[in-house]
């Protein structure tokens, strides 16, 4: 299958960013510096590219000039290259006059637009995870596996699970249970073994959904995709985990940043 013609991108332009405050004072967390002279955004959009996903759309909200500018001056196709990295603001319209009221509201507020167009595929990204992925890998998975939504996740150690959603599988991969940020009461049905220890497989916030399942997971309740569309969708859907096999950081907060850095 074509990925250019089947797959587009939907990447999250952030929030407030409270816990890497002062570096969002002015700015939103994708748009704050890492490595020296590039930016948080740059990696899923870079990763992107890469992977020849061309049709790739940003969502923003808060803090927002910074980031539109860096993209408005980094990122340009050439006349002979089909394809789009286009931003698109929360906005009000006559049917709403409220903005974004999370992940998953920012795609249902556009999804008008997305549903018209050809890609049989989604891929739902954050703007501000530092990591590097073959989306094609990704996507090849999720055709094979004949899923209606695939989650990428990555082993973990046990005791840092309580700060992500984890996720329970089988032999075939499919997800068969999942628990946002568990206690450790709860956690023995989703730890593995291997040579190296216990894990658990944790969530990294990265979706492909199925076009018109996408369509129907927006029409659930709630506005955040982790909280509560991932979790209405697997109950409904056939889900399957993507296990990926690099590195990879939430640069959540300044302790994450630094680290990123070093």
């Amino acid at each position: 299958m074509n990925i250019e013609r089947n797959l587009s991108a939907i990447i999250m332009g952030g929030g407030r960013g409270e816990r890497l405050y002062p570096l969002t004072q002015y700015r939103t967390k994708p748009a704050v510096s890492i490595g020296g002279k590039y930016r948080l955004i740059d990696i899923p959009v870079s990763n992107c590219i890469h992977s020849h996903i061309k049709n790739i759309y940003i969502l923003t909200k808060v803090n927002t000039a910074s980031l539109h500018r860096h993209i408005f001056q980094t990122y340009k196709f050439d006349m002979f290259t089909e394809g789009v990295i286009e931003i698109l603001a929360a906005q009000q319209t006559l049917e709403s006059t409220d903005w974004f009221q999370g992940t998953a509201d920012a795609v249902r507020s556009y999804w008008s637009r997305f549903n018209k167009m050809s890609s049989s595929n989604f891929l739902i990204l954050a703007g501000d995870h530092l990591y590097n992925m073959d989306y094609r890998m990704f996507f090849q998975h999720h055709l094979d596996s004949n899923a209606e939504l695939t989650i990428a996740t990555i082993p973990i150690p046990v005791e840092n699970a309580s700060r992500y959603g984890i996720m329970a599988t089988d032999s075939s991969d499919n997800i068969t249970d999942f628990v946002e940020k568990p206690s450790r009461e709860l956690l023995k049905p989703f730890i593995k073994k291997s040579e190296l220890g216990e894990y658990v497989l944790a969530s990294m916030g990265i979706y492909i959904f199925r076009k018109d399942v996408l369509d129907k997971a927006l029409k659930f309740e709630g506005n955040d995709f982790g909280k509560n569309i991932i979790p209405a969708t697997m109950a409904e859907f056939k889900t399957s985990a993507y296990k990926f096999n690099g590195n990879w950081e939430d640069i959540g907060t300044i302790g994450a940043y630094f680290n990123s850095n070093i």
